[in-house]
């Protein structure tokens, strides 16, 4: 499988999961793993997950724009950055985003992310 194979898949499997159980992206952090959420940061699968699951909204829906991959030959990781729109709630405005994964192969071959940015486009 390629990156950008790798890359796309990850990409809709991470925002399905986000926007119907965001419970269920513990899976796809390590303790290691950092989150940078609007300048805040995060470490560790439970610290990030407990701070998806507490966000203000009820329903969202992400819908990607853009997704760009790029390889990172030294630890045969995935670098991804997505653009796209967000639909909070019942709020018919979306909102911009952009977030950069870096994906990395763990022990058993499995993907899982490391690290994760991610901004609103206001303004």
């Amino acid at each position: 499988m390629s990156f950008q194979q790798i890359g796309e898949q990850f990409v809709q499997h991470y925002y399905a999961t986000f926007d119907t159980n965001r419970a269920g992206l513990a899976t796809l952090y390590g303790e290691t793993s950092m989150l940078t959420f609007e300048g805040e940061q995060f470490q560790g699968a439970q610290n990030i997950t407990q701070k998806l699951t507490t966000l203000q909204f009820q329903k969202v829906q992400h819908q990607v724009v853009k997704c760009d991959c790029q390889p990172n030959p030294s630890e045969n990781g995935v670098v991804i950055f997505v653009t796209g729109k967000l639909l909070v709630d019942d709020n018919q405005n979306p909102l911009m985003f952009a977030q950069v994964f870096y994906l990395k192969q763990g022990p058993s071959g499995n993907y899982f992310c490391q690290n994760d940015m991610f901004r609103l486009n206001i303004g």
